[in-house]
């Protein structure tokens, strides 16, 4: 199924992080604990319209690795996969290697 997201949104696929206490304990995945900040972009909209009715291009390209804010996305499923639907605003930074 392709979805193309409208205007300045995004599609994102939630990456679940493994926490590693300090004394080296690693919390798996299946216990309890809060969203997932970060995501891969799967697919971006064209962008937003300024008042002038001029296309402002997005920041973000597919396959970008991001941070985003914990409560801003929506929650989506397709094919028993979650994603995550938020707005160009709701990204706070892009991960690089």
């Amino acid at each position: 199924m392709n979805i193309k997201p409208l205007a300045d949104r995004v599609l994102i696929e939630p990456i679940s992080v493994e926490e590693k206490t300090k004394s080296g304990i690693i919390i798996p995945d299946t216990v309890d604990k809060e969203k997932s900040e970060q995501g891969k972009i799967i697919a971006v909209g064209p962008g937003k319209l300024n008042e002038k009715g001029e296309l402002i291009s997005m920041n973000v390209k597919k396959g970008d690795i991001v941070l985003f804010t914990k409560y801003g996305p929506n929650e989506i499923k397709i094919d028993d996969k979650e994603y995550l639907i938020a707005r160009e605003e709701d990204i706070l930074a892009i991960l690089e290697k």
